[in-house]
């Protein structure tokens, strides 16, 4: 990962959120999800004091907020999902514009999308402002299982040349006069894919030798520095403590 790899959700802009260092990111996010995911339901107020706190934390990053209505979509199937349980919920009904809907499948739609789109908020906030190495970085940080960053970082140092790989099997199978775009020519597809895995798996064994020639040990070395101070863990546990705040404001009200 000597050269950076930008991803799409990151935005290099230069502010306060994103000059924090990574792993304080990742626990400020964590503490912040957990407060909201453990909230009841129905405190409707508290839901809008932690979306006022993402409308700060998206001021202070300088993140557009189109930029972030946009890549929130991704909720879009969860939503669907929500929008059924009036109907499809039991117990107490309500009519509503001639609509019989569940009280308790109503309630149920709320959770999913309030805390939902909290959730996606304030993941794509942490994205947005911290590049794809910085979290792997961060959570190395976090003493978080070797196996899984290491995993994770060839998996995004790699995934350029394998869509790379694709793109150029792709265009040989449309040079030679085939693009199969039905269910019944699904074989070209299937073929790709084995191909393309076996290209991965034997690029995988050839980088694996290389790097133990060169003394790999089972851990990749870390750079020097990026520990966090006590200053840089207090601003950032603003966010976790001001949304545990509202809770329980909220819960004793």
């Amino acid at each position: 990962m000597g050269a950076g790899h930008a991803h799409p959700l990151h935005l290099a802009h230069d502010s306060l959120v994103h000059r924090l260092p990574p792993q304080v990111k990742i626990v400020a996010v964590l503490l912040y999800t957990i407060i909201v995911v453990m909230t009841p339901r129905d405190e409707f107020v508290a839901f809008a004091g932690y979306a006022l706190l993402i409308v700060v934390v998206t001021a202070l990053a300088r993140v557009p907020a189109g930029w972030l209505a946009k890549r929130a979509t991704i909720e879009l199937p969860f939503v669907l999902l929500a929008v059924a349980l009036p109907f499809a919920g039991h117990g107490e009904r309500v009519t509503w514009l001639g609509m019989s809907l569940s009280i308790d499948g109503l309630y149920g739609a709320w959770n999913i999308f309030a805390k939902g789109t909290l959730g996606v908020l304030a993941s794509l906030l942490l994205a947005a402002t911290t590049t794809a190495r910085d979290l792997l970085l961060g959570l190395d940080r976090l003493r978080c299982p070797r196996v899984f960053t290491q995993i994770a970082t060839f998996m995004l140092r790699y995934m350029d040349i394998l869509a790379e790989d694709a793109r150029r099997m792709r265009i040989a199978r449309l040079s030679r006069g085939y693009d199969p775009r039905f269910l019944w020519q699904v074989k070209a597809f299937a073929v790709s894919v084995g191909a393309l895995f076996l290209r991965a798996f034997e690029r995988g064994e050839r980088v694996y030798l290389a790097m133990l020639s060169r003394g790999y040990s089972g851990r990749l070395p870390a750079p020097e520095g990026g520990g966090a101070t006590t200053a840089q863990w207090v601003a950032s546990a603003a966010l976790p403590a001001a949304a545990a705040c509202i809770g329980v404001a909220a819960i004793l009200r």
